[in-house]
């Protein structure tokens, strides 16, 4: 039977260990998903030791060459782990050993876990990141194309789930376009704050063999290396700013999602999401649930969930490695995971979607150009504060009268003001209130151009 392999701090130790603590300390079952960047941090490492002359160019072959052969055992698959592989670390050291001999042992040489997982976090969140910020972008592009494919769609904007005033579709979704533009530049600005290099830091203390770490982050792609060993092993900052981006970024599509379950009844009726988004109903056959849509709302609660976990365990936590930091992995890959799904899905979602712009555009009504009807008095000189009022004024009289806003004559607007023209006609087109709003950033036709260019220009320079 063949000897269970040694653990890497055992030698202090005489007692067995606890069956149940061996299970609680274990962290294999999820932080084998670093086993690349485990191999490739320890790739660097053993060219490192070798450049120091710590080990020889033929020691440092043998060790590179195992690891790709762990590396590759992992990627396909076939990689076995065994009774006490209590972590990544472990469990590729180990197989790396049974591959190479005992010079497998030198590996480890000033460098300590607490270094080497704080790399391999970075390494990993890094390459993942990327693929998320892709996704990101993905999701943005469907979301131009779309707005510039429907221009000409208008509808109800909402204030308070009020309808407020005439906009048009395209602009209500490049509205969240926009907000994922601002996640997508928090990324790639979280990216370049976390891509800094911890090993060669060892325990705590720094390392003893005058290791060059400049070496070590030009190998795996660090812009520079952290200065303080003490804080170089503590830090998970970078991971509460993932969870923190990750979180915010939900929110993000938990709103757009709320939005279009809304649009999607039939009360509103204004989108029909496909049928490869949506379920039925076990016992109602007439039903079509969104439930891609309350999904992606729903998961924004678990990443928040994931965030909030994590903060909890990390506040007290005194100076350098503890233990409690093994709770730093398993909300960074859900979260993680969940972005990445939740993004492509709502792309899925926003790509595929029917709108029914006839509907949007009956759902509109005269009361909501009771603005421009204060606007239009605006444009005969009289003060704004005074036009709002007599604009509300003819809304009231429209309703005493059970009718429409537009409905009021001239003769009925002179009671209220006698600048009132034959022209405030032209007030009720729904597509003039649209234009009118053509400065930057407003709802008229050059002004959702406008957007749509400056958002094709910064994919296209991003991607």
């Amino acid at each position: 039977m063949a000897e269970a392999p040694k653990k890497l701090w055992g030698g202090r130790f005489s007692g067995a260990v606890d069956p149940l603590m061996d299970a609680f300390n274990a962290s294999i079952n999820f932080d084998k998903r670093m086993y690349g960047a485990d191999c490739i941090g320890s790739i660097a490492y053993a060219k490192a030791l070798a450049k120091n002359n710590i080990i020889s160019e033929t020691e440092r072959d043998q060790l590179v060459s195992g690891l790709e052969s762990v590396m590759k055992e992992w990627e396909e698959g076939k990689f076995v782990i065994v009774a006490g592989d209590e972590d990544i670390h472990t469990a590729n050291e180990r197989r790396l050993g049974e591959l190479v001999g005992s010079v497998a042992g030198k590996l480890h040489t000033g460098r300590s876990r607490n270094d080497q997982v704080a790399t391999d976090m970075r390494l990993w969140l890094r390459d993942e990141a990327q693929t998320i910020l892709a996704h990101l972008k993905e999701l943005i592009s469907v979301v131009v194309s779309r707005a510039e494919k429907e221009l000409d769609v208008i509808m109800p904007g909402y204030t308070h789930l009020q309808r407020a005033q005439p906009i048009r579709w395209s602009h209500f979704l490049l509205s969240h376009a926009w907000l994922w533009q601002a996640d997508a530049q928090r990324l790639e600005q979280l990216i370049d704050r976390f891509n800094v290099l911890p090993l060669g830091s060892g325990a705590l203390a720094g390392h003893v063999f005058n290791i060059d770490r400049h070496f070590l982050a030009k190998e795996l792609g660090f812009r520079d290396i952290i200065n303080n060993s003490l804080y170089a092993v503590s830090d998970r900052d970078f991971v509460a700013e993932f969870l923190f981006w990750a979180s915010l970024t939900m929110v993000h599509i938990s709103r757009i999602a709320e939005d279009l379950i809304i649009y999607s009844t039939g009360e509103f009726a204004f989108v029909k999401l496909a049928d490869a988004y949506s379920t039925g109903s076990s016992l109602m056959p007439q039903k079509k649930n969104p439930d891609s849509l309350e999904l992606l709302r729903g998961k924004s609660g678990r990443v928040f969930g994931s965030m909030s976990g994590f903060m909890m365990s990390y506040k007290g936590i005194p100076s350098t490695y503890n233990k409690d930091l093994q709770e730093d992995k398993e909300p960074m890959f859900d979260a993680a995971d969940t972005l990445s799904g939740s993004l492509q899905i709502t792309a899925g979602v926003l790509s595929t979607m029917n709108i029914f712009p006839e509907k949007m555009k009956a759902s509109l009504s005269a009361d909501m150009l009771a603005t421009d009807l204060a606007e239009y008095l605006v444009r005969k000189g009289v003060p704004f504060r005074e036009t709002h009022h007599i604009s509300g004024a003819a809304v009231k009289m429209a309703e005493d009268r059970n009718g429409s806003l537009s409905d009021l004559t001239v003769e009925d607007l002179k009671t209220l003001h006698p600048s009132f023209e034959a022209d405030v006609s032209k007030v009720w087109s729904f597509e003039t209130s649209i234009e009118n709003r053509n400065t930057p950033g407003g709802t008229a036709k050059s002004s959702v151009l406008a957007q749509i260019e400056l958002l094709k220009t910064w994919l296209s320079k991003t991607n």
